[in-house]
């Protein structure tokens, strides 16, 4: 798989009963799992696909941009 630079923010979602990863810099881009590995590895995959489909059509991919609040502070 190809590597990445792509932040994913996971959690739980106690309306869906899973862990949501989620894509912030690919929208839409997120995936879902009953653990916090299986969400993350849903998630590279579905990164994977969105870069794929976007560079088959022609479409930008976008800079890895997102910083969640906790690296700002430092």
């Amino acid at each position: 798989m190809t590597q990445h630079r792509y932040h994913i923010n996971l959690f739980w979602s106690a309306e869906d009963e899973c862990w949501i990863a989620d894509v912030p810099d690919l929208r839409p881009c997120s995936a879902h799992g009953d653990t916090p590995t299986e969400a993350i590895a849903e998630a590279e995959i579905a990164i994977a696909l969105w870069l794929e489909t976007a560079r088959e059509h022609d479409r930008p991919v976008p800079e890895a941009r997102y910083r969640p609040a906790i690296y700002a502070a430092g």
